[in-house]
């Protein structure tokens, strides 16, 4: 490991990192992150699609495929492979979306599994709490609108 480099480059690199596993996890599904992150939401419960959109803001970059595409679009889509339904204004899993989100997620536990690698489980705690403050610190700078002169 690389130590002389700052947390930004770790946090894109690991970011990208978990980009290409979700890919070679799910890749003979013909699914990605993006479908998993709203089938592992919907497993919670119904949502709305106001709901599922903020719920997975921090993860649609710009340019990437939209959510209501990875839903209901043509292809594999959660809906064209009769995983999802809708009723009213909110999408919910079918008994087939219950079944695949089960079977994936054995996979992304497995995954998981794969990156704390020998982290103990306070390690992982502390780091996701530090990330946690950081942010927050930035959240509050700029929300302060103050800058240096």
């Amino acid at each position: 490991m690389d130590a002389t480099k700052p947390i930004g480059y770790w946090l894109k690199h690991l970011d990208n990192l978990l980009e290409r596993q979700f890919d070679a996890t799910l890749a003979d599904l013909d699914i990605g992150r993006r479908h998993w992150q709203l089938l592992n939401t919907l497993s919670r419960g119904p949502a709305s699609r106001e709901e599922l959109t903020r719920a997975l803001a921090p993860f649609w970059q710009a340019g990437a495929t939209e959510p209501a595409e990875v839903l209901d679009g043509p292809g594999n889509s959660l809906a064209a492979r009769g995983w999802t339904a809708t009723g009213g204004q909110r999408i919910h899993l079918t008994a087939e979306g219950r079944a695949a989100h089960a079977r994936i997620a054995d996979r992304i536990a497995h995954s998981r599994r794969t990156v704390l690698g020998q982290l103990t489980p306070e390690q992982y705690t502390a780091t996701v709490r530090t990330l946690s403050v950081m942010a927050a610190n930035v959240e509050a700078d700029l929300a302060s609108g103050v800058r240096p002169a």
